[in-house]
């Protein structure tokens, strides 16, 4: 560690010059000062090609995270100050032996993450959402939010996207659920996926997506890129940008979502469902049938509530008028979670029966038990959409359920 500091330092003080060459003449630097001071420190080679490779991370790259960034079983990041580095392989946490030489180098990568995507983090706005250029979703919080200094999440995506077929694979699904599904996605079936953090929300939107027609223009709508929508050739993908030190204009998930219906989509991609639902709603409501988005909810009814909360906060509408616009928007509820062995599964899917009493009806299609993993609960009410894509529901259940 010694050798590393000393050596870091002597290039750090040639940051100046060091910060407009190319990756190359930062290498031929870094070989000539371990040709300098490795005799001093009595390194191998195997050592020597190690700190090579490290010196460079810390200047080029993000440091002792690069090696994290380049293993692609890791799937979170999680850095509580700089001498604390968690990760997440398999949906087990473990404690990462490495960490930064100090707050202020964690602080510059964190700069670093932030200026690229031309956001900005500092006292007065301590919290910013970005992305790396693999696709990696970034947190950042910074004093005075921050008790124990900088914090830095980060969540890894797959480089190719996970398929339904991988996802048979790992159990998180059934080829009975998944063919009583697509037919509903070519049909046009409204769904919403829900689920807490980490229940594989997006990963099982993007798997779903593949069975949308490949004639058909759609339109993703997120705060950061991370959808892998594949095969769609009309494919438009807009992204949230927050306001910056220059003022630039803040473009919302609202704001996308009206520009979206200017578009012409036959279908609309929401990453995520947050303060936007009430423009959401509408969206569903004016013609946009068959979108995609997820919500976090702890299960079906649980979206119902969600869904209902977040348009109250920000719309003074009844909330029997609410009801009516999700029973008439959303066809379909679909509900991820994380059992005990950290394994990533469907719990429940659910049809939007209309209202009763004035409150929203849930037709359990199926139910995930513990002995007997997802079971058929009951037959699906509403097939209008099936008809009119010359899908018979009877014809469904025999490749499914019975």
């Amino acid at each position: 560690m010694d050798c590393f500091l000393t050596l870091q330092n002597q290039l750090f003080e040639q940051l100046n010059s060091l910060w407009e060459s190319d990756d190359e003449e930062i290498l031929e630097k870094i070989d000539e000062l371990l040709l300098q001071e490795g005799s001093n420190y009595g390194l191998s080679l195997n050592e020597k090609a190690n700190l090579r490779k490290e010196l460079f991370r810390s200047i080029r790259k993000l440091d002792v995270l690069q090696e994290l960034l380049e293993d692609t079983s890791i799937t979170e990041i999680m850095v509580n100050g700089w001498d604390k580095i968690f990760i997440e392989r398999e949906g087990h946490l473990i404690t990462w032996n490495k960490t930064f030489t100090s707050s202020g180098k964690l602080e510059d990568v964190i700069q670093q993450i932030v200026a690229r995507c031309n956001r900005v983090i500092n006292t007065l706005h301590p919290i910013v959402d970005a992305r790396l250029e693999n696709g990696a979703r970034v947190n950042a919080v910074i004093p005075p939010i921050s008790v124990d200094g900088p914090i830095l999440t980060i969540r890894q995506f797959p480089k190719e996207a996970i398929t339904m077929k991988t996802l048979l694979e790992k159990q998180s699904i059934t080829k009975q659920v998944l063919s009583f599904l697509l037919p509903l996605v070519k049909a046009r079936y409204t769904i919403l996926i829900g689920g807490g953090t980490g229940a594989g929300k997006t990963t099982f939107l993007n798997a779903l997506s593949a069975y949308i027609p490949k004639d058909e223009r759609i339109i993703t709508i997120e705060d950061n890129a991370e959808l892998q929508i594949q095969g769609i050739p009309n494919l438009v993908r807009l992204e949230c940008r927050m306001a910056n030190i220059e003022d630039s204009q803040e473009i919302t998930t609202a704001d996308l979502l009206k520009t979206a219906l200017r578009m012409r989509p036959d279908r609309i991609i929401v990453g995520e469902v947050r303060s936007e639902a009430s423009e959401l709603l509408q969206a569903v409501n004016v013609g946009s049938e068959g979108s995609l988005s997820t919500i976090h909810a702890n299960s079906c009814a649980d979206m119902v509530s969600r869904l209902e909360t977040l348009v109250l906060v920000h719309l003074n509408m009844p909330i029997t008028a609410i009801r009516r616009q999700i029973v008439s928007g959303f066809d379909l509820f679909i509900h991820l979670g994380r059992l005990r062995d950290k394994s990533r599964k469907v719990l429940e899917i659910s049809e939007l029966d209309g209202l009763k009493n004035g409150e929203v009806q849930l037709n359990p299609i199926f139910c995930y038990e513990e002995e007997q993993g997802l079971v058929f609960k009951n037959h699906l009410k509403h097939t209008e959409k099936l008809e009119r894509a010359g899908i018979s529901y009877e014809t469904l259940l025999c490749e499914t359920i019975l």
